[in-house]
């Protein structure tokens, strides 16, 4: 059977682990197909918040099969720290796999993922400092380590030699700091680190294929957003993988023809973390307002998120290169006190209108958003079970945006519970 892609449609932190939970309940397995530890998943269980960074959504549901696929880098520390945390709070991970085509994150790449950072001063990125790039970097550069590397020390220890010899002058001779001992990282991670994680390292791209010639539904979640996408987002202050849905197919291995739904993740207004240009910012009481209801902080980082009005020019860029099947929203319930609400629906800059996102990024960093209003509801929709029960004015901003990016709206988050979600028909 085919398989469904959830993808976020802005800069991430749409609420696309609640989703992926809510539509786990209905697949036997959820693979995770890129990204890092860099984003995390807050999940919200009968009052119960599980925050998540690398183990897929789908480990909260016995039935499903956790796959991190090859598309992933693994920090193992952060791994091992994660299913200990689940499995103290009654979750088993013992069903978890770990691609073993999935890149390694070692300490060396968190030292220059900091170094790089600091030396770019008031360029700098806004990265999380996780050592997300500098993996990515050696993957490209053919000097990685995969996790398959931990299940032969003596290739382990030729690999992680060959990577440091080049790193370490970096490391002395451009950024001025102590080299890093190749025996003390080779004994931490084969004698801590890979014990632990050995009896969860398989062939992901085997065991996901296998599972759709049985008739499985397979899920594919990924980290991140359209817009921090290394290709088609807001580059430079992007991430540095593929998280848009065509990233599922090299990220997991599978290919297009075995995808059949795409399902883009939107909050009803726009957040970012870290530099990068934002047409719809908003820097007043509205803003405010949005981060303090909206509870708008990193969920790994902490750091306080941008907030801004929901922008259709967005979305309409991200319907076309996910190919979007539909739209799940997030958090309507923040906009309840607002008696105004506006929507972006196209940008003005040099005297030329913009309804489609425009492909020059010094445009993009001086448009004006143009908007329409519409009226706030001012009635409390967390209770709400159905479409029926919610107030016009929610219903009417509902079909606004349908109407404004030309996709159904499936499902509608009133509330960070697991059950606070409005499913639509078509």
């Amino acid at each position: 059977m085919p398989a469904t892609v959830i993808v976020g449609t802005q800069w991430g932190d749409e609420g696309k682990g609640r989703f992926t939970d809510l539509v786990a309940s209905e697949v036997s397995m959820v693979v995770r197909y890129q990204g890092g530890h860099n984003a995390g998943h807050r999940i919200v269980v009968d009052g119960e918040s599980f925050a998540l960074q690398l183990v897929p959504s789908g480990v909260l549901y016995p039935h499903v099969t956790p796959v991190i696929g090859n598309g992933v880098v693994v920090d193992p520390r952060v791994l091992i720290t994660e299913m200990d945390m689940l499995e103290s709070r009654g979750v088993s991970t013992s069903g978890l796999r770990v691609s073993g085509n999935a890149h390694l994150i070692l300490p060396y790449h968190q030292e220059l993922d900091a170094l790089h950072e600091r030396h770019l001063g008031k360029n700098k990125l806004g990265t999380t400092k996780r050592g997300i790039g500098p993996a990515y970097a050696d993957r490209a550069m053919r000097v990685g380590i995969r996790v398959q590397d931990l299940l032969d020390e003596k290739i382990f220890r030729q690999k992680l030699g060959a990577a440091l010899e080049h790193t370490n002058k970096v490391l002395t001779r451009v950024f001025n700091r102590l080299s890093i001992d190749a025996d003390e990282v080779a004994d931490e991670y084969l004698g801590t680190c890979a014990p632990r994680l050995i009896p969860h390292i398989t062939d992901a791209i085997g065991l996901v294929h296998d599972e759709l010639d049985a008739g499985g539904r397979i899920l594919m979640e990924g980290a991140q957003a359209t817009f921090l996408d290394l290709d088609h987002g807001t580059y430079p202050f992007v991430t540095s993988s593929n998280p848009v849905a065509g990233g599922a197919c090299t990220g997991a291995g599978i290919g297009p023809r075995d995808i059949d739904r795409v399902i883009g993740i939107a909050k009803a207004y726009v957040t970012r973390v870290g530099a990068g240009p934002f047409p719809t910012e908003l820097f007043d009481d509205v803003g405010d307002h949005l981060v303090d209801v909206g509870h708008e902080y990193g969920t790994n980082t902490g750091r306080r998120r941008r907030p801004g009005w929901l922008d259709a020019v967005m979305l309409r860029y991200a319907v076309r290169v996910n190919s979007l099947s539909e739209l799940a929203i997030a958090k309507l319930d923040v906009l309840d006190q607002l008696e105004v609400i506006r929507v972006c629906v196209a940008y003005e800059a040099d005297g030329e209108h913009f309804d489609q996102l425009p492909y020059h990024q010094s445009v993009l960093h001086r448009v004006t958003p143009v908007y329409e209003e519409l009226p706030g509801w001012g009635v409390d929709i967390s209770e709400v079970t159905e479409r029926s029960q919610l107030p016009p004015e929610a219903d009417a901003y509902l079909r606004f945006v349908e109407q404004q990016v030309g996709v159904h709206i499936g499902m509608v988050g009133v509330g960070p519970d697991r059950q606070q979600v409005l499913r639509f028909t078509g």
